[in-house]
C-alpha cells in the first residue's frame, strides 16, 4: 500500500447497489442484503507496526447486538469467519466488466466494490461511518482503481503490483519479504499487491472476504476495499471526523499530500466535480 513510500455526499441506498448486481460476482446480493439486515457491531481492530510513529488508538468497546439469522449459507459472515487467504490464479483472456461508469467515469465494477464494503462495514462497525468515496479516493491515488479494467468478479485484468522494495528506487523504503512471496512472487523482497497496494504482511493482519466466496485476494477489489475499510476503521477512528480521517489515511502513506489528494478525489466522486489541480499536490 502506500505506506511502502517515504515522508500520492451522494446517499448511496441499497436499491442502488442491488441495480448494479447484473454482473457483480454470485452471492454478493445476498451478502449486501444479509448487511443491512444483521444487527452485530464488530470490530476489526489488529495490530499493526509497519509504519512507526502511525499507530492506531486502542479500540473502541462496541456493544455486540444479537446477530439476525442470515437465510443464504453464503453470506454467513462474521467475525470469527477466517477466509483462504491467497492470489487466484485466472485465465489471460478475460474481459473487462460491463458495468456503466459512475461518477468522473470510475468503472461501475469499482463501484460496486466500494459501495458493497461501505455496507458491509455499516454493519460490521458502524461507528466508522465508511463511506465508499473515501475507499474511491484511495482506490482511485493507488492504482486508478486497477487501472480501470477489471473482470465482472471484480479481478484486474493485469494483475496490480507495486515496485519492489529493495532500496533500487528512491524514495521507497526496504521490506524484505514477509510471506515467502505467496502474494507478491517475490522472495527476497516485499513489494504492494492488489488495486488498493497492501503490502503482504498488512493483508494477512487484515484480510477480507468481501465477495462472499471464502478467499481473500489482495487482487480482487471487493476484498481489497473491504479490507482497506477495515484497515483505515481500526482502532475505533470515525470517518465523519475530518482529523479522524486524515489520521487513518496517513495509515497508508505518511504524506500530507497523499492525504490531500485521497480527500480530493473522495469529494469528487461524492459530488461528481472533477478535483481541482491545486487541491492534488504531487506526491513525493
Amino acid at each position: 500500500m502506500g505506506r511502502h513510500r517515504k515522508q500520492p455526499a451522494t446517499t448511496v441506498r441499497r436499491s442502488s447497489l442491488i441495480a448494479l448486481t447484473g454482473l457483480v460476482p454470485a452471492g454478493l446480493v445476498a451478502v449486501t442484503a444479509a448487511a443491512t439486515e444483521a444487527t452485530t457491531a464488530t470490530n476489526a481492530a489488529v495490530e499493526h507496526d509497519l509504519l512507526p510513529g502511525v499507530d492506531p488508538e486502542p479500540t473502541a468497546n462496541l456493544v455486540a447486538a444479537p446477530q439476525a439469522e442470515i437465510v443464504h449459507a453464503e453470506a454467513r459472515q462474521s467475525a470469527s469467519a477466517t477466509p483462504v487467504v491467497k492470489t487466484v490464479a485466472l485465465a489471460d483472456d478475460r474481459t473487462s466488466a460491463d458495468l456503466p461508469a459512475g461518477p468522473l467515469g470510475i468503472p461501475g465494477i469499482a463501484v460496486a466494490a466500494y459501495q458493497t464494503a461501505e455496507q458491509q462495514l455499516a454493519v460490521e462497525n458502524p461507528h466508522c461511518g465508511m463511506s465508499w468515496s473515501l475507499l474511491a479516493g484511495i482506490g482511485r491515488v493507488e492504482s486508478t482503481h486497477a487501472y480501470g479494467k477489471a473482470d465482472a468478479q471484480g479481478n484486474p485484468i493485469k494483475a496490480v503490483y507495486g515496485p519492489v522494495l529493495d532500496g533500487s528506487l528512491a524514495g521507497n523504503n526496504v521490506i524484505h519479504d514477509s510471506d515467502g512471496g505467496d502474494l507478491d512472487g517475490l522472495g527476497s523482497y516485499d513489494r504492494a499487491i492488489g488495486p488498493m497496494q497492501f503490502l503482504p504482511e498488512t493483508w494477512h493482519r487484515y484480510a477480507a472476504d468481501g465477495n462472499a466466496d471464502g478467499v481473500a485476494d489482495p487482487q480482487n477489489l471487493f476484498d481489497a476495499a473491504l479490507t482497506a475499510g477495515r484497515y483505515l476503521c481500526d482502532g475505533g477512528l470515525n470517518m465523519r471526523d475530518l482529523s479522524q480521517q486524515s489520521k487513518a489515511i496517513l495509515r497508508y502513506n505518511n504524506s500530507m499530500a497523499y492525504v490531500a489528494n485521497v480527500m480530493a478525489w473522495s469529494g469528487s466522486y461524492s459530488s461528481g466535480l472533477a478535483p481541482k489541480p491545486q487541491d492534488l499536490p504531487q506526491i513525493h
